[in-house]
């Protein structure tokens, strides 16, 4: 069977987000037996270097790089460093499927802070959905609730920093080399986490924990991998959805591995914070190809009396 070019997108999405939850799985079952900056040290040194290797042998590493975009990677670096470790804090202390939840947030945090920061127009429409699905993430944290975990706030915390993460890359010039953006976060990440664990007592590293984290490292990078070939292999429109799929592999994972069962609230939550993603990520696209219309085409659509005539006669309702 010959498989279009969106569905092969779709299906390096689906396993870019499988890669990253079990790199996720992984890390967890670290939390016992070694420190959290430990455990993030070690996987950062091996992380870095095979970003490094692969930036050299792209031709994409280059020192050459404007001044503004040197102190853009600098925030995006910090912004990475807090991520990781609000992200596997969070990680260690509550079940994988409720953190999982919790970061499907991030389409509908990007939108807005791309609406407040650079200037992008976000209707009525969109941010209602946005206030929708922040009511969804707050049934999945339930603050003041008996089973109201602290962690959850480094879960937010988390949702806050790759917000910030992903707006500095979109100032970034366009011919800055995105493999090497990648590389100096992984470095700054490993810098963060070596003098953190310089102040914790590391713990000897058993053959099954090495193998474990060796385990986290090849599929972290197995995610990055494929989700650089889902965004290249399909329209995005078609294949940002499926990015959704790492909370189904993660609520199983929690179940399967962990043994950690969601409750009604979490899933209700959950499937709220996922409608409205889709919903904003709908009206995104629809809105794009509206934008995209040639003048005549349009005026085609609006005599024939369909969809692209209302986009054009409501343009502030995205």
């Amino acid at each position: 069977m010959i498989l279009s070019d969106n569905m092969r997108g779709a299906l390096a999405m689906i396993g870019a987000m499988t890669a990253f939850t079990v790199n996720d799985a992984f890390m967890k079952t670290l939390a016992d037996e070694m420190p959290l900056f430990q455990s993030l040290a070690l996987r950062g040194i091996a992380a870095s270097l095979v970003m490094v290797v692969l930036a050299r042998m792209l031709g994409q590493w280059r020192l050459d790089l404007p001044r503004r975009d040197w102190g853009l990677m600098a925030i995006r670096a910090v912004a990475e460093m807090a991520g990781a470790w609000t992200f596997v804090t969070a990680l260690f202390h509550m079940p994988i499927g409720n953190v999982s939840a919790i970061l499907q947030a991030l389409p509908l945090t990007i939108t807005l802070a791309s609406a407040l920061i650079l200037g992008e127009a976000v209707g009525w429409r969109r941010m209602l959905a946005i206030l929708i699905g922040l009511c969804g993430v707050m049934l999945i944290v339930r603050p003041g609730h008996d089973g109201f975990s602290i962690y959850a706030l480094y879960a937010l915390a988390c949702v806050a920093c790759v917000t910030v993460r992903d707006i500095v890359s979109r100032m970034l010039s366009p011919g800055t080399p995105s493999v090497m953006v990648a590389a100096t976060s992984a470095i700054g990440v490993m810098l963060f986490a070596g003098l953190g664990s310089a102040f914790v007592d590391w713990q000897p590293v058993s053959v099954s924990a090495a193998l474990r984290l060796g385990g986290s490292v090849l599929f972290l990078i197995g995610g990055y991998t494929l989700s650089v070939t889902a965004v290249r292999q399909g329209d995005m429109a078609f294949v940002a959805p499926f990015r959704y799929s790492g909370l189904l592999v993660a609520l199983v994972i929690g179940i399967l591995v962990f043994g950690d069962w969601p409750d009604g609230w979490m899933l209700a939550g959950a499937a709220i914070v996922v409608a409205t993603g889709l919903y904003t990520l709908y009206r995104e696209q629809r809105l794009r190809r509206a934008a995209k219309m040639p003048v005549f085409g349009a005026s085609v659509a609006i005599a024939a009396g369909v969809a692209p005539a209302r986009a054009r006669a409501e343009p502030s309702g995205r």
